[in-house]
C-alpha cells in the first residue's frame, strides 16, 4: 500500500516524463525518498493531532502521549525479540538524552497546544521547526544548506505567515508560545535522529523514545490519571497505531533525506489540518488560508521536483 502511495506521487509530480513507466524506489535520490515517506509521516500525525483535539478536553495531555508511546513500543517488540541484549546499547547516550528531551517537549506541546488553539493555528506556529531544524543542521551536522534550499524554506514560512493572519486574535496570547516551544524540541530531536540514524537501528530509535518518553509521561499521572471511558480507549488506541505507523515512516525518511530537506515537507501538514479542520471542527478556510496553503504547496512541490532530478 505504501509503495502504491509513493508511486502514485512521484507519477503525478512527474508526468512529463513518460520514461518512469516501471517505478521502484532504489530509481529515486535518497533526498526524494525521504521527502515521500515525509509526505505519509506528516499526513499520519495530522490525523493524531485532530484526534487529540476531540478528546484532549476530557483526556489528560500526558495520558494521550503515554498511549501514544505504549502503542509505538509494541510496535518494537518484533526487534527487540530478535535481541533483546543489543536494543539498548549505543555509543551515543547523550544524542539519545538531547532526543528524548526535544521528542518529550515537542510531542506533550503539540498535544496541549490543539486543546488551547484552533487546529490550523497550532500545527502553523509548529512549523517553527524548520528554521530550528536548518540551523542545527549546518550547525550540528554540517549539512549544506544552499540558497535554493533556504530559499523554498523561507517561502514556505511566508505561506505560513499569511495563513496566520486572519486568526491573529485568537493567536497571539500565551498559548501560542507553546508550539513554538514544541517547535523547538521537535528541531533537537530531528537532528539528533539524523545523526542517530546513522549508526543505530529504526527499532533501536523507537524503542529509547518509547520507552523513555513514556516513563517521562507516566510518573505525573500517578496523580492525573482518569479512567477513560469506551469511547475515549477507542480514540486512544487509534491514536497510538497511528502515531507508531508515523514514526516508523518519520525514522526512515530521515534516515535517507538530508534533516533540511525533510523538514521543509513538515509544511503538507498544515494542508491535511485545514481539510480536517473543515470536517471535524467546521474551521473554513478563507483566502488568506487559501493563498498561504498554495504557497506552502508550491514551496514543496518545488524542492521535491528539485530534488526528484537529482542522481540517486
Amino acid at each position: 500500500m505504501v509503495q502504491w502511495y509513493i508511486g502514485t506521487i512521484y507519477g503525478l509530480a512527474n508526468m512529463s516524463n513518460n520514461n518512469d513507466k516501471n517505478f521502484t524506489l532504489s530509481a529515486l535520490s535518497s533526498n526524494t525518498q525521504g521527502i515521500l515517506w515525509m509526505l505519509i509521516a506528516t499526513f499520519m500525525f495530522a490525523v493524531v493531532a485532530a484526534m487529540a483535539k476531540i478528546i484532549v478536553h476530557e483526556v489528560h495531555v500526558l495520558q494521550i502521549l503515554l498511549f501514544r508511546q505504549i502503542f509505538v513500543f509494541l510496535s518494537t517488540v518484533p526487534a527487540i525479540a530478535k535481541s533483546p541484549t543489543q536494543i539498548f546499547i549505543t555509543k551515543h547516550p547523550g544524542m539519545h538524552a538531547a532526543r528524548l528531551l526535544g521528542a518529550f517537549v515537542a510531542l506533550a506541546c503539540s498535544i496541549w497546544a490543539v486543546a488551547v488553539l484552533p487546529l490550523t493555528a497550532a500545527i502553523t506556529l509548529g512549523f517553527a521547526q524548520v528554521f530550528f531544524v536548518a540551523l542545527l543542521a549546518k550547525a550540528f551536522l554540517g549539512e549544506h544548506v544552499g540558497l535554493r534550499r533556504m530559499m523554498a524554506v523561507m517561502v514556505g514560512f511566508i505561506g505560513v505567515i499569511i495563513v496566520m493572519r486572519p486568526g491573529a486574535d485568537d493567536i497571539i496570547d500565551l498559548g501560542a508560545l507553546i508550539p513554538i516551544v514544541g517547535a523547538l524540541g521537535a528541531g533537537v530531536a530531528v537532528i539528533a535522529v539524523r545523526r542517530l540514524s546513522q549508526t543505530e537501528t529504526t527499532a533501536s530509535l523507537l524503542v529509547y523514545q518509547a520507552v523513555f518518553v513514556g516513563l517521562l509521561a507516566a510518573v505525573p499521572l500517578i496523580w492525573y490519571w482518569k479512567t477513560p471511558t469506551e469511547f475515549e480507549l477507542i480514540m486512544l488506541i487509534a491514536m497510538g497505531i497511528l502515531s507508531a505507523a508515523g514514526q516508523w515512516a518519520g525514522v526512515k525518511s530521515l534516515r535517507l533525506g538530508e534533516a533540511s530537506v525533510v523538514g521543509n515537507i513538515e509544511y503538507m501538514k498544515l494542508i491535511y489540518a485545514a481539510i480536517l479542520g473543515l470536517v471535524l471542527f467546521s474551521e473554513l478556510p478563507d483566502l488568506y488560508t487559501i493563498t498561504g496553503a498554495v504557497i506552502i504547496v508550491g514551496s514543496s512541490l518545488y524542492m521535491f521536483r528539485r530534488e526528484a532530478k537529482a542522481v540517486p
